[in-house]
């Protein structure tokens, strides 16, 4: 330091702290030799609290306000350096200033991804990141574990303890919760004020407070394409999945598969790939259907029709027709199995019909094979004839 620093640390009584950075939380005044004379100035602004720290002893603290400083205003330093009448000459101390504002927006992520066990999926990898607001709350602590011996502390250096403290605190979280992967992303918002208390805990040794912190939970890819898809057997009121088959999802990729070998002109498979899933996809199709029959709705959709008793296959190389049911194909069926529609009503001498082999669709009551079902039987023996007419 030289000699114009010298002389101005001996006339300039000043004390005080311009900052327009709003990123340092901590910042030590130089002066030469850290002497500071009786009766000297001290100006605090909003939003910073200024620390007297006396060979290494926290000393007196000054909130906002313009000070002159004096044995009365500084009991504690009067104290350490045995200023029983007051005092004339300088005496050393250092001053910090310290940023009580709240850092806003500092941005955090999870390192390595966080394992989580989920009843559909089993174990899932997620990934978070978000944003944090912060302030110093407890100045001594603040000064005993970031400042040091350092100068001046900024936000970067913050930064680094949040990042490191954030990742912790949402694995304890998550533990906590013993929610799913799905549920906690359907909770995020929920879930960010249980993460703050627990990123909270962990800063307050640091004497920083978390005011607010904002998360987003990354799913990994293959399960957003399975709720993508709609491969979840239920939707939540909130418009989140649960409940995701598993075995739906694992058939599809299956398909999925087997369609781009199918697709891949230069593989030797590619047809056997194409038979081999024409044959699965058409058995779960058949299994889907079987049974099911249109019922007429009041909007004008079909729905399925009441649950019937499972009926065995018909005979090879039984005649089956398909009949219109409210503007719906239903069947093919067996012409036994034609009866019980025909004694509902469902079926009757207009209703048109169709089989193999016939050119189009025709009333029931014109094809042969199905005259029999709408035949009057005869009257039982010793039935006296109907009266004729008058």
């Amino acid at each position: 330091m030289g000699l114009f620093d010298m002389i101005r640390g001996e006339f300039v009584d000043v004390i005080e702290w311009l900052d327009d950075t709003r990123t340092t939380l901590a910042w030590r005044f130089p002066r030469y030799e850290n002497e500071i004379k009786n009766g000297a100035e001290l100006i605090v602004r909003e939003g910073q609290q200024a620390v007297f720290v006396y060979r290494g002893q926290l000393a007196d603290k000054f909130g906002p306000g313009h000070y002159q400083l004096t044995t009365e205003n500084m009991p504690i330093m009067s104290t350490l350096q045995a200023w029983r009448h007051g005092f004339n000459s300088p005496f050393r101390s250092e001053v910090y200033y310290v940023n009580t504002r709240a850092v806003t927006d500092m941005r955090w992520g999870t390192p390595q991804p966080v394992t989580v066990r989920d009843p559909d999926f089993r174990m899932v990898q997620i990934r978070a990141n978000g944003t944090a607001n912060v302030r110093v709350t407890d100045i001594e602590v603040f000064l005993r574990q970031m400042i040091g011996t350092n100068a001046e502390v900024d936000a970067d250096v913050l930064s680094e303890q949040l990042r490191a403290n954030v990742a912790l605190a949402f694995s304890d979280m998550v533990l906590a919760s013993g929610l799913g992967a799905i549920d906690l992303q359907g909770r995020q918002v929920e879930l960010s004020d249980k993460l703050r208390e627990f990123v909270g805990q962990r800063l307050s040794g640091f004497g920083i407070g978390v005011e607010g912190v904002t998360m987003t939970i990354s799913l990994p890819e293959e399960i957003q394409q399975a709720m993508t898809r709609g491969v979840a057997r239920g939707v939540e009121a909130g418009g989140f999945m649960n409940n995701v088959d598993l075995n739906r999802y694992q058939q599809m990729q299956a398909a999925d598969a087997m369609l781009a070998a199918a697709q891949n002109p230069g593989g030797g498979m590619g047809a056997a790939m194409q038979a081999g899933m024409g044959v699965v996809l058409g058995g779960q199709m058949a299994g889907a259907m079987q049974g099911s029959i249109a019922q007429p709705q009041q909007g004008g959709y079909a729905q399925p029709a009441a649950p019937q008793q499972a009926a065995p296959p018909p005979l090879p190389g039984q005649q089956q027709f398909h009949f219109d049911n409210a503007g719906q194909a239903a069947g093919p069926f067996p012409i036994e199995q034609l009866r019980q529609y025909v004694s509902s009503g469902q079926l009757t001498r207009d209703t048109n019909v169709w089989t193999e082999g016939m050119p189009g669709w025709q009333p029931a009551g014109s094809v042969p094979a199905l005259q029999p079902l709408f035949a009057t039987p005869p009257p039982l023996p010793g039935t006296p004839p109907p009266l004729p007419p008058q």
